[in-house]
């Protein structure tokens, strides 16, 4: 797995008569909702078990290519969930629908961690959708991996509409307004559905959406914001050992070094804990990137409590799992072979949290998949490649990593070598405008959290009246996108009451 696509895999109480004319056609102001989501506060919800159970899933004959006058279709997968949904009465209009807007994994794992959501379906009569994105989990075409000239966020986008429009008609809710949500690549995707799709979403919330990563912004996209925000988690500012980020910078000279004969590279095998040898000097100084993209996935996942998001619901990260990788690394280590020996067995045991977090392996296997399939890899590597291209720098001032800034001219060497693609480095940028067509739409949250290192290329102050951030101080990738949790801290309650305000307001004036 490239480097790319390590990162990339990368979300009240109310009386019922308040409840029933919440909506009304004609009511002069937003609605009052209860400023939370905090389940203590509403005990007659539950949320527990396999969420899927509670829905109907469907497979939707969706049309393959969008902008072109041909035929050919494959099956997208979603999910209708009806069990709040409020249908009117002859005084107002139905409830609205809730829609996660899918992003590049299986669908049932934003369906059963989406709890804002969930949460605030049976205050608002929601009717909830989860979407699948076209090409992974089981929405993908007969022969996806050699058909992939299909596979873009414009087609995925044109899909949600087409989808919403059929359960619109299906369920005579035409009137229904809709509300987006979406973390991460969905987030953008959220954003971008409402930029271009505005008569189809009435509002998004956005959550940790990187959606100002992209060249040709202005002013420009912060290269070394991801690694300068995964360091920052490693250091005693966000709650780690003092030591930590000063001991992983150290450790790259010393596999660098060790990776130079034979005899290095078994004792950093050793070290590492490694099942099998390394094949070369470059294959041992490659470790290095597999390194990283344990402390890069441990901050994206840098919850206040355990959590099976990050990796895909297989196992449990523990509470602020950074910390829990930094224990180790919290020593000085002597500057003798002693010393950086027990160095590397110390960053050994640290993305242990990570690549052991099943608690069950003797030894660490670098083929071995942690938290997303090679198949979501690759596609994902595609979509960088046709037209999403996110480049990022490292090592440049500011971080714990080994110097390295990217090189568009290789980058597009590797897209043409491996998927016969033209690399589209500002792409995104013409087709959805960054933070300039921005500041002409409206009805947006975007929500984000400062030990998320997705943050620092994302919409951080408001850009209009209505397109609004909300700060998360303390929170990971879209922690507010989540169940609400004894852990929870006071910030991302806050970041949800707003957003629910935001909510209320979108579907009010939509059914003016």
């Amino acid at each position: 797995m490239t480097r790319v696509e390590m990162v990339a895999l990368g979300i009240g109480v109310i009386s019922s008569a308040l409840v029933g004319s919440m909506f009304l056609v004609g009511s002069s102001a937003p609605p009052a909702v209860v400023p939370t989501t905090d389940l203590a506060a509403r005990p007659h919800l539950d949320f527990s078990g396999d969420l899927r159970k509670r829905c109907v899933e469907s497979y939707f004959e969706q049309t393959l290519n969008h902008f072109e006058a041909t035929h050919e279709t494959y099956q997208q997968r979603y999910f209708v969930c009806e069990e709040f949904w409020r249908r009117a009465d002859d005084k107002g209009t139905d409830g609205p629908i809730f829609f996660y807007v899918g992003n590049e994994a299986d669908v049932e794992l934003y369906l059963n961690h989406t709890g804002l959501m969930w949460e605030n379906a049976h205050e608002f009569g929601a009717l909830l959708v989860f979407a699948e994105h076209r090409y992974f989990g089981k929405s993908a075409p007969p022969d996806a991996a050699t058909r992939l000239q299909h596979l873009s966020s414009e087609q995925a986008l044109a899909d949600y509409a087409v989808l919403l429009d059929h359960i619109k008609d299906t369920r005579a809710a035409a009137a229904s307004p809709v509300v987006g949500f979406g973390g991460s690549y969905g987030g953008m995707l959220a954003t971008w559905f409402r930029l271009k799709y505005p008569h189809v979403l009435d509002g998004a919330i956005a959550a940790s959406a990187p959606v100002l990563s992209f060249l040709g912004e202005d002013p420009p996209a912060n290269l070394t914001a991801f690694s300068q925000i995964v360091t920052y988690d490693a250091t005693h500012a966000a709650g780690s050992a003092p030591n930590c980020a000063a001991n992983v910078r150290r450790s790259w000279d010393v596999i660098v070094d060790a990776a130079a004969t034979a005899d290095g590279r078994a004792w950093l095998q050793a070290g590492l804990g490694l099942c099998d040898p390394f094949t070369s000097r470059d294959d041992a100084v490659g470790v290095r990137d597999w390194v990283k993209g344990a402390f890069d996935y441990l901050a994206m996942g840098n919850f206040p409590y355990p959590s099976s998001y990050i990796m895909n619901g297989a196992s449990v990260l523990p509470a602020y799992p950074v910390r829990a990788a930094c224990e180790p690394l919290a020593p000085s280590f002597a500057s003798t072979k002693e010393g950086n020996f027990s160095l590397l067995r110390a960053l050994g045991a640290g993305i242990g949290v990570y690549y052991n977090s099943t608690n069950d392996q003797v030894c660490y296997s670098r083929a071995a998949p942690s938290n997303a399939s090679q198949v979501d890899a690759d596609f994902w590597d595609y979509l960088f490649c046709s037209e999403l291209y996110q480049p990022q720098d490292q090592g440049l001032g500011g971080d714990m990593f080994w110097p390295l800034a990217h090189n568009q001219t290789e980058d597009a060497a590797r897209c043409l070598a491996k998927w016969n693609v033209t690399l589209r480095p500002h792409w995104a940028q013409t087709q959805y405008g960054g933070r300039k067509a921005l500041r002409e739409v409206s009805n947006l949250v975007f929500s984000n959290g400062n030990y998320d290192p997705w943050s620092g290329m994302g919409v951080l102050v408001d850009l209009a009246p209505t397109v609004v951030a909300v700060e998360v101080v303390g929170g990971a990738h879209h922690l507010d996108l989540m169940f609400s949790n004894p852990g929870d801290s006071k910030a991302v309650k806050k970041a949800r009451a707003e957003e629910k305000k935001h909510i209320a307001k979108w579907i009010h004036d939509a059914a003016k």
